[in-house]
C-alpha cells in the first residue's frame, strides 16, 4: 500500500495518536517485544526508531525499513503478525496509524511515498524466531563478518544453536565443510530462497491468519475448544524422506526348493559352487 507524503510545515502541532484498528484476539508477547539482529543505519533507523512502539502497540512486529529513490523516493516500511502472516486489511490499519505520526515525528527531510507491505513468501529473516520458524527450507545469507574466508552462503536451514544457526550448504568448494554454524549476531542479510515447499508453506500460512480475521470478527464462528492451534515458533517444513529398507530375495522360491531336494539326495557336493 502507498501513500504520498509531503513535508509538513515545522509549526504543525503534535498530533496524539488514537491506537485504531489493533490485532484482534490473543497475541504472543515474547514474539511480539523480540529484538531484530538486524538494524539500519541512517534516516532509515529514524525511521525505525518512529514506527518499531506504534506497530507493537498494535500487535505487529517491525521486518525492515527500506529507502529508496523509486517515485522520488520511497519509504518502505514491511511489517507482519508475530505468526509471521500480514493481509490487506493489516497494511491499511498500519499506514492509518502511523502516517500521521511519521509527519509529526518528520524522520525524512523530503516528500517521499509511505509504503505499507508484509514480508513477502522469500522474505528475509531478521530475528531468531524466524530461524527457528523456517527450519528446513533453503536461504541465502551474508555476513557482516566473514566465516571461514566467505561472506555469502547458500544451503538448508538446520536449526539454531546457541547464538549461531546450522546451514547445510549446497554451494560448496573443493575441501569446504559442508555443514557450518554462523554466528547470529555477525549476519548481514538472511533470506529465504523462493521454492514449491515454502509457496505452499506460506498459501496455508496466509489462509489460516485470513479464518482468523474472519473469527475474530464474528464473520465465521470460533474453533472448538478441543482445536488445535499451530504454534508460531514450530517449522513446516516437509519431512525429509526416509529411504526405504532394501528388501531381502526370498528365500522359499521353486529354486531353493529344488536345491534343498537335490542336496538331500545328495546329488550335489553341498561345499561346491553351482
Amino acid at each position: 500500500m502507498q501513500l504520498d507524503r509531503p513535508k509538513l510545515d515545522a509549526k504543525r502541532q503534535i498530533l496524539t495518536l488514537d491506537m485504531t484498528d489493533p490485532i484482534t484476539g490473543s497475541v504472543d508477547t515474547d514474539l511480539l517485544a523480540e529484538p531484530r539482529l538486524v538494524v539500519e543505519p541512517g534516516a532509515a533507523a529514524r525511521v525505525s526508531a518512529v514506527a518499531g512502539p506504534v506497530l507493537q502497540g498494535m500487535g505487529y512486529r517491525l521486518v525492515r525499513i527500506k529507502i529508496s529513490g523509486e517515485a522520488g523516493c520511497t519509504v518502505q516500511i514491511m511489517a507482519e503478525r508475530p505468526d509471521g502472516s500480514m493481509q490487506i486489511e493489516d497494511c491499511e490499519a498500519i499506514s492509518r496509524a502511523l502516517s500521521p505520526v511519521l509527519d509529526v515525528a518528520d524522520p525524512i527531510d523530503r516528500a517521499y511515498r509511505l509504503e505499507i507491505s508484509s514480508p513477502g513468501i522469500d522474505r528475509p529473516l531478521v530475528r531468531r524466531s524466524d530461524f527457528e520458524r523456517y527450519c528446513g527450507y533453503l536461504v541465502k545469507i551474508e555476513m557482516a563478518v566473514a566465516h571461514q574466508g566467505r561472506k555469502r552462503f547458500r544451503g538448508m536451514l538446520r536449526g539454531v544453536e546457541g547464538d549461531a544457526v546450522r546451514l547445510h550448504r549446497d554451494d560448496t568448494r573443493a575441501g569446504e565443510d559442508v555443514d557450518v554454524l554462523l554466528i547470529m549476531e555477525d549476519i548481514a542479510e538472511a533470506r529465504l530462497v523462493l521454492t514449491d515447499e515454502l509457496i505452499a508453506e506460506s498459501m496455508r500460512r496466509g489462509k489460516a491468519a485470513e479464518r482468523e480475521l474472519k473469527q475474530n470478527l464474528g464473520l465465521v464462528p470460533p474453533p472448538p475448544p478441543h482445536a488445535k492451534k499451530s504454534d508460531p515458533r514450530k517449522s513446516n517444513a516437509p519431512k525429509p524422506k526416509l529411504k526405504p529398507e532394501k528388501k531381502q530375495a526370498p528365500k522359499n522360491t521353486k529354486e531353493h526348493r529344488l536345491a534343498a531336494e537335490r542336496l538331500r539326495r545328495s546329488e550335489i557336493d553341498p561345499t561346491r559352487g553351482d
